[in-house]
């Protein structure tokens, strides 16, 4: 199989949520996902060395991208902050189980591997993101609506 540059992700507004580092770790992830899928080539000897030379780095960024995320909801005190923390938890567990499954041959692929990170990431991004994302937005603007003299 050679890659599919229908699966590649293009950044648009919709994955934007106007906060400048989120949205440059989001980009990141971004690029992560699309640099996976162009070394998707059929040759499994390449996609495993491939793979073998940035997934542990790969997991490395994606926490330190949910730790920002994290301190974010903890210091604005988001409601749904011990429920995206466990989102966060299982998706990492899940990777972790997948990388196992690719390492030991459990009929997983590098295709497999990098669509299940494309397909959790935008609906993640898409769905529970979002919700934080607006509630910024709100305490943003009653802070400043509340800072104005009338």
């Amino acid at each position: 199989m050679t890659n599919d540059k229908n699966e590649l992700i293009i950044w648009n507004s919709k994955l934007s949520c106007g906060i400048g580092l989120i949205d440059e770790q989001h980009r990141k992830l971004v690029e992560i996902v699309n640099e996976m899928f162009n070394h998707v080539t059929g040759d499994e000897a390449q996609e495993r060395d491939y793979f073998n030379r940035v997934i542990q780095e790969t997991v490395k960024y994606t926490k330190l991208h949910f730790a920002t995320e994290e301190k974010i909801m903890f210091v604005t005190k988001f409601e749904g902050y011990a429920g995206h923390k466990k989102e966060h938890e299982k998706f990492i567990l899940t990777v972790l189980d997948n990388i196992h499954d690719y390492e030991t041959e459990n009929q997983f692929t590098l295709f497999d591997f990098t669509k299940f990170l494309k397909d959790w990431i935008l609906s993640h991004i898409d769905m529970v993101d979002k919700q934080y994302f607006e509630y910024l937005k709100k305490i943003t603007v009653k802070k400043h609506d509340n800072g104005k003299k009338l």
